[in-house]
């Protein structure tokens, strides 16, 4: 029996922000009939870099500009799409900085929204020490708060 690889990819691009108190910005949405957590940011459109992508979508999310972008993590298993039959998910993640003012609202509890709809988003800040990898709700993401945390008790 042959194994049937996935024909497409699908590439999504994410942004690790910090403030001075040491938190990391997370999103909590509604998408696709599903609530989830997980670091701002979407997919790659074709003909754009994942930079101007992670730019696009801070602009479109949050009417925010960002600056002092760096690689941090690029997916490195594989991964099926989670809402895509056939295809396969690769995620780049980019340590960066919101230029201020934010343009955005913070809330202090998550899926601070009502009602439950497609398309509802809000932002919250997590103490980096306390980011809790089973909170997210994909698993690269739980991958990448794993590695923030490592990083935290060095």
């Amino acid at each position: 029996m042959k194994a049937s690889l996935p024909d497409q990819f699908t590439i999504r691009v994410y942004g690790i922000f910090s403030n001075s108190q040491n938190e990391i910005l997370v999103t909590d949405e509604f998408q696709l009939d599903t609530p989830m957590t997980k670091f701002p940011g979407g997919g790659l459109q074709f003909g754009e870099g994942p930079i101007d992508c992670l730019r696009r979508e801070m602009r479109e999310e949050c009417q925010q500009e960002i600056e002092a972008i760096t690689h941090y993590y690029t997916t490195h298993f594989y991964q099926k799409a989670l809402f895509w039959y056939n295809h396969q998910l690769l995620s780049i993640y980019y340590k960066a900085r919101l230029i201020p003012p934010l343009q955005f609202q913070i809330s202090e509890k998550s899926f601070d929204f009502n009602p439950f709809e497609n398309g509802q988003q809000s932002f919250r800040w997590v103490k980096q020490e306390a980011l809790n990898p089973d909170e997210f709700t994909f698993p690269i993401d739980k991958h990448v708060a794993t590695l923030l945390l490592n990083e935290k008790q060095k």
